[in-house]
C-alpha cells in the first residue's frame, strides 16, 4: 500500500464539474492499493500519517501532527502509484489491486482513518473520473511505501 501525502491549505474533488469533497488545513493522502496490501498495511499507514510532524509549532519548526493541529484529510484511491516505468514509455499497472480488492481495503482505511482521527474523513470515489484541486502548504509532500517500513 502506498500513500503520497501532501500538506494542503486547501484540497477539493469534483466529479462531473461538481465539488463532491472538499477540506481546509491538512493533510490529501492519495492512496494506491496492491494485491498483498492486508490489515496490517492500513494500520502501518494510518498511524503513519495521522503522527506524522509535518505542521508548523509556534517557532515555526514542523513539530506538530494533523491531529495535534486538528487538521482535515482527504482521501483519494490513486492506482497509478503503483505504475512501472521500468520498461517502455507507457506505465504498467500491473501491481495495481483490481477493484474487487482495491475496494475493501480503500474503505476500510478511511474507515480507520476517521476512528484513529477521531473527526470524519473527506474521501473521492473509488473508480471514479476526479479532478483534484489543492493548494500545496511549503509545499511538503512525502512518499510511504508499507512496504518498506525499514
Amino acid at each position: 500500500m502506498r500513500l503520497l501525502i501532501q500538506r494542503v491549505s486547501e484540497a477539493a474533488v469534483s466529479i462531473d464539474g461538481e465539488v463532491t469533497s472538499s477540506i481546509g488545513k491538512g493533510l490529501l493522502l492519495f492512496v494506491g492499493i496492491e494485491d498483498a496490501d492486508e490489515n496490517e498495511d492500513i494500520s502501518f499507514l494510518c498511524k503513519k500519517c495521522i503522527n506524522l510532524r509535518i505542521f508548523d509549532d509556534e517557532n515555526g519548526v514542523m513539530n506538530r501532527s494533523v491531529l495535534e493541529t486538528e487538521g482535515e484529510m482527504l482521501v483519494v484511491s490513486q492506482f497509478t502509484l503503483h505504475a512501472s516505468t521500468k520498461k517502455g514509455n507507457r506505465p504498467s499497472y500491473i501491481r495495481a489491486a483490481k477493484p474487487e480488492i482495491a475496494i475493501p481495503i480503500y474503505e476500510q482505511f478511511c474507515i480507520t482513518l476517521t476512528e484513529w482521527l477521531q473527526r470524519p474523513v473527506q474521501t473521492g470515489k473509488f473508480g471514479a473520473d476526479m479532478k483534484v484541486q489543492l493548494v500545496n502548504d511549503g509545499p511538503v509532500t512525502i512518499w510511504i511505501d508499507s512496504k518498506n517500513r525499514e
